[in-house]
């Protein structure tokens, strides 16, 4: 059974960094796509970066192209959001999800293309 579980969400200035964590267990993910995606109050969940377990391709959301960076650690089955440049708009619950790709050839965007899910960490940039 697949599980996920994030971590290291938490309260920062903005300006600031935070990495999260994503642990993965249950199953191999090589032929996965790992997503995280955010949700603040009020809002839809939205896409912030994904990459392909098998080979690294990475994607990113328009809001964090060029201050997030998504990375996955193959031993340890561990896939990391690193956070720079934080903003008050980055405030949200941030999730890990996962898919298996099934020969998709691309990392998917949209949460509904998502089955397994982590339980989510708060992330909260102060101005």
């Amino acid at each position: 059974q697949v599980r996920l579980e994030e971590s290291g969400g938490g309260l920062v200035q903005a300006g600031g960094s935070l990495r999260l964590s994503c642990a993965a267990s249950g199953r191999s993910f090589l032929t996965f796509a790992m997503g995280w995606f955010r949700q603040a109050p009020g809002a839809e969940r939205e896409f912030v970066a994904g990459l392909m377990w098998y080979g690294g391709i990475t994607k990113y959301g328009d809001s964090v192209k060029g201050r997030f960076t998504i990375s996955r650690d193959i031993a340890n089955n561990t896939i990391y959001l690193q956070m720079n440049s934080l903003k008050p708009e980055d405030t949200a619950v941030y999730y890990c999800a996962a898919e298996q790709l099934l020969g998709r050839a691309e990392v998917p965007l949209q949460s509904f293309e998502y089955n397994y899910w982590g339980q989510g960490t708060q992330v909260t940039v102060s101005s």
